[in-house]
């Protein structure tokens, strides 16, 4: 016998049961027109200064803070507190810190100096200043991946930040014109021409120039050369650069109008067809200075595989590709490096077809390294699949899985890196735990990056040596 179904209440069904579409069009707006668009912008970017600068001082500059004397001994410099004290007393010319008793404040500046002090008076067999060869460039190492939210920027930001925490002197590049980097370093970037496009138009420039004498000397009409060229060969790398609240890390950043170099670039290659444009990059870093100022640049990337990435993975030494442990970014990651290889392969036929004609060595596109990184890592739930990704990657994967943790998602509300974060602000062992993340990420990055540099130390030795 069939019994009668029961009544349903409506408050017992989904959501998407019984609406009504007269109240639903009540609720709409009249129809939207491309000025609201601007409308809302103006709001977003009155909303995002304000988020932005939750981090900076009353006077609306970004500052970074102080460091104990039980993260100066724990973190930065192998030295025991007790000893640390002793030296500062026996030394008064040295950075004292601020602050009564037994915890002194220091500031990175001081470190930097504490650190100088240590490596030529304290015990031969610690490791008080990071190492760096002689008489080679710096590394460039760039984060890129076409598939926004895994974590590129937070990436490139705390490993930046550890390198500057090290010892080391820091070029950050923003490429990405969300200028997310930008924010988080704080600088400051009225237009395009404060980005790396002039740099870009300075290669094209050149190029132009070097066509247009030889067309000349042939009698043929010249390209034009507009206002913007004109101006971005008045451009020098250097003068893009500037201060961050970090003693030893600078910025070129990054602003909206960067993206119309993706526009821009093509039209100067349909015009002048044998432009190395993926060189341009690469080009200002080494006719800069850059390479000779810096001990690491780091390039932020936007998420596409456009124009600007193109120049970021054609100007790096190393390559590190953010992922998080689910299929659809696995996936991705997997399209990404396809993408690389029929780009980058493209670029080689092409360029080396011309080479063999005119009996010139063919070019290669090559890296020191590549590793790709986990992030956003949640143990409990990702484990299997983040185990079936470090299979299929094998060698280009890094062994530590960056885990997420409270601490990184607070100093992400903070527009903070976690170590800018106040330890005090959260439990030690907490501290402890958020930043190890970051600490074995960057321990892992930096074996590559010293590694690279000792294999290059051989070969220019080794060279020498033939010579």
């Amino acid at each position: 016998m069939t019994g009668k179904p029961s009544s349903l209440n409506k408050a017992d069904l989904p959501p998407y049961f019984n609406i009504d579409p007269a109240a639903a069009a009540k609720t709409l707006a009249e129809p939207i027109n491309t000025a609201r668009f601007a409308k809302a912008a103006a709001f977003v970017a009155r909303g995002r200064d304000d988020l932005a600068k939750r981090g900076y001082a009353p006077d609306g500059k970004k500052r970074l803070r102080k460091f104990s004397t039980w993260e100066v001994c724990k973190y930065l410099i192998p030295v025991n507190p007790a000893h640390l004290r002793r030296v500062l007393k026996a030394h008064e010319d040295l950075p004292q810190g601020e602050g009564e008793g037994g915890s002194k404040w220091f500031t990175l500046e001081d470190i930097l100096r504490l650190r100088d002090h240590f490596a030529e008076e304290g015990a031969k067999d610690r490791e008080y200043r990071a190492w760096r060869p002689e008489g080679l460039p710096a590394k460039v190492v760039a984060v890129a991946n076409f598939k926004g939210g895994v974590g590129k920027t937070s990436t490139a930001a705390h490993l930046a930040m550890s390198a500057a925490l090290d010892g080391y002197k820091v070029l950050v590049i923003d490429l990405d014109s969300q200028g997310s980097m930008t924010s988080i370093l704080g600088g400051t970037v009225a237009d395009e021409w404060e980005t790396v496009f002039p740099l870009m138009a300075r290669d094209y420039a050149l190029n132009l120039q070097a066509e247009n004498k030889v067309r000349a000397a042939a009698g043929q009409p010249l390209f034009p050369f507009d206002e913007t060229l004109t101006e971005a060969l008045e451009v020098s790398p250097r003068n893009l650069v500037q201060k961050t609240h970090w003693p030893n890390i600078d910025l070129i950043g990054a602003q909206l109008n960067l993206y119309w170099a993706e526009f821009q670039v093509p039209v100067w290659r349909m015009q002048l067809k044998s432009w190395a444009l993926w060189d341009s990059l690469s080009n200002a870093l080494n006719d800069g200075g850059l390479l000779e100022d810096y001990d690491m640049i780091f390039l932020d990337t936007p998420p596409a595989l456009g124009y600007l990435t193109i120049n970021a993975l054609a100007a790096a030494d190393i390559l590190l590709v953010p992922l998080g442990a689910s299929f659809l970014e696995f996936d991705s990651t997997g399209r990404f490096f396809d993408m690389i290889y029929s780009t980058f392969s493209s670029i080689e036929e092409g360029e080396n077809r011309i080479r063999r004609a005119d009996g010139l060595p063919e070019m290669r596109f090559e890296w020191d390294a590549v590793r790709a990184l986990i992030t956003r890592f949640d143990a409990a739930q990702q484990t299997d699949l983040a185990n079936v990704v470090q299979a299929y990657f094998g060698d280009f994967m890094t062994t530590y899985r960056q885990e997420v943790t409270a601490m990184v998602g607070q100093a992400g509300e903070q527009v903070s890196g976690i170590y800018e974060t106040d330890y005090r602000d959260f439990n030690r062992d907490t501290y402890v735990r958020g930043r190890e993340t970051f600490d074995r990420t960057w321990a892992e990055v930096k074996e590559v990056i010293l590694g690279t540099w000792w294999r290059d130390l051989q070969m220019m030795n080794a060279s020498k040596e033939e010579g």
